[in-house]
């Protein structure tokens, strides 16, 4: 299993702006599979703590349902439009995918509430460049690491 921290120790730089993504906003996207194979889009809260990405959701939803099921999951932070004028300073957009498991009573749980934590799979960044001519895609998977990608 690969947490927050690792990857953030393989990535730092990557890691940070990542984080800051997720922190400025407290809603996000989150895809899980229903029970037929297809996608299912929900709203979710992440949180980065203690080294670990971590979904906190109600107790007894679709999507914790979903991800007791087959824990594959992607997640797409908030993202606002790039500035008109200076698109190159927009801070992007963030994505991770891996698998969610389920942390266990007494761990984290609360009342009302299901958490999971992430198995980091990928972590994708993209921005504009500079010239505003081309995206800057930056990813990282486990066991490939940092990648750079200019379109």
């Amino acid at each position: 299993m690969i947490s927050w921290q690792e990857f953030a120790s393989e990535a730092p730089e990557l890691a940070k702006r990542v984080e800051a993504l997720f922190d400025n906003y407290k809603h996000h996207t989150m895809a899980t599979l229903r029970l037929d194979g297809s996608p299912r889009i929900s709203g979710t809260e992440v949180r980065i703590d203690d080294g670990q990405l971590l979904l906190g959701m109600m107790s007894g939803s679709r999507r914790a349902a979903d991800l007791r099921r087959d824990p594959r999951l992607a997640i797409h932070s908030h993202t606002v439009d790039p500035p008109e004028q200076a698109p190159a300073s927009w801070a992007g957009d963030a994505k991770v995918a891996g698998r969610a498991f389920e942390l266990t009573a007494g761990s984290r749980q609360q009342e009302g509430a299901d958490w999971f934590v992430v198995d980091i799979g990928e972590v994708v960044l993209t921005t504009i460049g500079d010239p505003a001519d081309h995206l800057v895609i930056e990813s990282w998977k486990a066991g490939r690491g940092l990648k750079t990608q200019r379109r």
